[in-house]
């Protein structure tokens, strides 16, 4: 069992680079499968199910990217237009501000940040081909994240129209001796999965629509864009609520003239958190996975080391599996002679 678990741990290290779409769309068939499930009880076949759930997915990232993306180049578009003045304002209020309140000298040369802002960011596609380049973003590994990208829809079909075959194989081929065992396991571990992740996506939803709510309410232009970002992104611990905080400050630097703006957004912000923290996520969610904070960064950083953007996605679901795993393992180690003796 020990070379075995060894030999599985060696083959996922060399393929990690091509297992993310795989892993993605076995996730994302584990939580479509009751809906194909019940089509398939109504008298629509499986293999037509599948296709309507893969459509509505499809359909639900394609109207979610139409109504970002526009909203994001208009507002880099209005941020790059607004850099040069934004030197002026720096200089002219914060860098003041920040000397006297810490005791520090800052300078600033405005001529030189305009001259900067003017060459290099005229436009909003000048700001990506910075970007991708200051990230080493070459071709070929673009053309990659795209395929794996496309590769999820297909595979997905595949692997939720032949769900149930695939798991009647896997149960065919464990040991008669650990079945008991070995089914008691997936059990717990579809459970936990089932309540965590249909927990999550209501939380994702609900976070979406108070972020946007309250964004609008304290007056920010960017309040769809941003508050869709960072409800969908609270999947993701710690980074959601960074990269909408990031967002929603720059875009509140621009457009408000005076700081009290700024402060009604990290407001927003704020009140978001704790709803999220002590109402929203124990109700739907609760303690589910039961992973110790610096268990999950862990995750987080080992998946996306693997797999990637998609390990991020899938650092939580496959903890919570592999979790459940080593409390059964734990127990049988404190019942076993090698503890004991």
């Amino acid at each position: 069992m020990l070379l075995a678990t060894a030999a599985f741990g060696f083959l996922v290290w060399v393929l990690s680079p091509v297992l993310a779409p795989f892993l993605a769309a076995g996730i994302l068939a584990f939580i479509f499968d009751p809906m194909v499930t019940r089509l398939e009880k109504k008298g629509l076949s499986r293999s037509m199910g599948t296709l309507l759930a893969v459509i509505t997915l499809l359909l639900a990232i394609v109207l979610l990217l139409l109504i970002v993306l526009p909203l994001f180049y208009k507002e880099i578009s209005q941020l790059v237009a607004q850099l040069p003045g934004l030197a002026d304002q720096l200089k002219t209020r914060t860098i003041p501000w920040i000397n006297e309140s810490l005791g520090i000298t800052l300078n600033l040369d405005a001529a030189t940040f305009r001259q900067f802002a003017t060459e290099n960011l005229s436009d909003a596609s000048g700001v990506a081909k910075k970007v991708f380049s200051s990230l080493g973003i070459g071709g070929l590994a673009l053309v990659g994240f795209l395929v794996n990208l496309l590769l999820i829809p297909v595979v997905l079909f595949y692997v939720l129209r032949d769900w149930n075959r695939l798991i009647a194989a896997i149960d065919g081929m464990v040991p008669r001796r650990l079945h008991p065992k070995v089914q008691t396991v997936a059990g717990e571990i579809n459970v936990i999965l089932s309540e965590f992740l249909r927990g999550q996506i209501s939380v994702m939803l609900i976070m979406a629509v108070f972020y946007v709510a309250g964004l609008w309410l304290a007056g920010l232009e960017f309040a769809l864009p941003v508050g869709l970002i960072t409800g969908l992104l609270v999947f993701i611990p710690y980074v959601g609520a960074g990269t909408g905080l990031l967002l929603g400050t720059v875009a509140a630097f621009m457009q408000f003239p005076t700081f009290s703006g700024v402060l009604a957004v990290w407001g927003v912000f704020g009140i978001g958190q704790l709803i999220e923290g002590f109402l929203v996520t124990p109700w739907l969610v609760g303690d589910r996975i039961g992973l110790h904070p610096v268990a999950v960064i862990f995750a987080l950083l080992a998946f996306g080391q693997l797999f990637g953007f998609f390990g991020v996605l899938l650092a939580l679901p496959a903890s919570a599996a592999i979790l459940v795993g080593l409390r059964h393992l734990g127990a049988e180690y404190h019942t076993s002679d090698l503890y004991r003796h």
